[in-house]
């Protein structure tokens, strides 16, 4: 009996690790300003203009990104102040056609005819054969800005092959949310009280 029980914790271990190999997110770079003081922020607010709203008008998709960003911004101990923010968030986000080459090892044989042996003879080829793949690669970008300063003092990246146009739209705000999560991860700093 505890053999078999043994073996079931061995499998759904197994089936999880599994599944947790295939389940990949965005790739994700950060940088911060050496010199700032993290310290002394306490209060968060958006930019003013955001640069995804530059057009004047916003979208479901910043609206999305700035629910987001005020989920994670307040789960880090800051208050959120519609003017004089200590810190003030700003984010873009950008397209672009992307295309991966590699190459795949192959080996095929070749027949040839031997005038000495009068018979056919296989010869083995090896070569790489070049695999080229088109894609789109969003890219997201949070900054945080230093509110008295106006200078930059974090900004996260993260990059991802974009979901088609036929795709439901709970998986592309899923792709969203995963996205700004994945950004906050790497950010290292809390509130101070």
């Amino acid at each position: 009996m505890r053999s078999i029980r043994i073996l079931a914790c061995a499998l759904l271990a197994a089936a999880t690790l599994g599944l947790s190999a295939c389940a990949t997110g965005p790739t994700v770079r950060t940088d911060s300003d050496p010199t700032a003081d993290f310290g002394q922020y306490r209060t968060w607010g958006f930019y003013k203009p955001i640069a995804m709203e530059q057009s004047g008008y916003s979208s479901w998709i910043s609206e999305r990104i700035r629910a987001d960003v005020q989920r994670e911004m307040e789960a880090r101990g800051y208050r959120y102040a519609a003017e004089g923010a200590d810190l003030l968030v700003n984010f873009q986000g950008v397209v672009e056609d992307k295309t991966a080459v590699w190459s795949v090892p192959r080996s095929d044989v070749q027949w040839f005819y031997s005038y000495r042996r009068r018979s056919y003879v296989a010869v083995p080829v090896w070569y790489d054969e070049t695999q080229v793949s088109r894609y789109r690669e969003g890219t997201l970008t949070v900054d945080l800005v230093d509110g008295k300063r106006n200078r930059m003092v974090w900004t996260g990246a993260a990059s991802a092959p974009v979901a088609g146009k036929n795709t439901p739209a709970e998986k592309r705000m899923a792709g969203i949310d995963q996205a700004i999560t994945a950004i906050f991860v790497k950010y290292p700093y809390r509130a101070t009280p």
